[in-house]
């Protein structure tokens, strides 16, 4: 291979060999707890997103109003009896299920707001609490039982022109239920307590996209290839 401008593609080789360099370190377990770089900010971001996402006491408040609205609703489940068990735990009543089907009836205010509750304990970290209110079952279980269960008795409650209804279940499940399952065990983090962190990072990404960028531009100069706007061609 010739080199044609020894100055540039030696830049492009010291360029190329510290991006190389700064690689292998992301990639070591020498960040907080033996992570390696792209766990350590993957592991942040997962705080930092949980901590933007708590709406619970907000979508607890508009619940209130449906506390006395009398609800109803079949739904199939390959959990009935597991189901009824919850359900019947936060209050509603449960037929006997039948053929994998169980028909809820309840108060949909109040039983909500106890979902919110068991929501508001994962959120927190607090499994041990839904274990304690649902002897026998894990809390993650409780949770997933929850949304199967609302998640189909929306299209249910549309089917009955229970509009309303429906969408103060799909709030509950979305702003409540579902952040708190998926962030389950994860600590919650302000990001303005990590402004500097996150900052550096996201400057740091762009640093280092662009640096790969002058290592490939300098080391094709070197070697004379190069991209230059093509002449014009005048016609006679």
């Amino acid at each position: 291979m010739l080199v044609r401008h020894k100055g540039t593609f030696n830049t492009g080789i010291l360029l190329a060999i510290s991006f190389l360099g700064v690689l292998a370190l992301i990639f070591s377990p020498v960040f907080g707890g033996g992570k390696n770089g792209l766990e350590y900010s993957d592991d942040l971001f997962n705080k930092l997103s949980k901590g933007s996402s708590y709406f619970i006491p907000e979508i607890s408040k508009k619940v209130e109003k449906f506390v006395g609205k009398e609800v109803s609703f079949t739904v199939k489940t390959d959990k009935a009896d597991a189901a009824a068990k919850v359900f019947m735990a936060a209050g509603a009543q449960v037929g006997t299920p039948q053929g994998g089907e169980i028909t809820v009836t309840a108060d949909l205010g109040k039983l909500l707001a106890v979902v919110l509750k068991d929501a508001d304990s994962m959120y927190h970290n607090k499994g041990g609490e839904l274990t304690a209110r649902y002897p026998g079952m894990e809390e993650k279980a409780v949770e997933k039982l929850q949304w199967d269960i609302l998640n189909k008795s929306i299209k249910e409650l549309q089917k009955q022109k229970k509009l309303e209804e429906a969408n103060i279940i799909n709030d509950v499940l979305k702003k409540g239920v579902e952040p708190a399952y998926n962030y389950y065990k994860i600590p919650a983090e302000d990001i303005l307590g990590k402004a500097g962190t996150v900052v550096g990072l996201l400057v740091f990404y762009v640093v280092y996209t662009m640096w790969w960028g002058y290592a490939i531009f300098y080391l094709f100069d070197g070697i004379g290839l190069s991209m230059k706007k093509a002449k014009v061609k005048k016609e006679v």
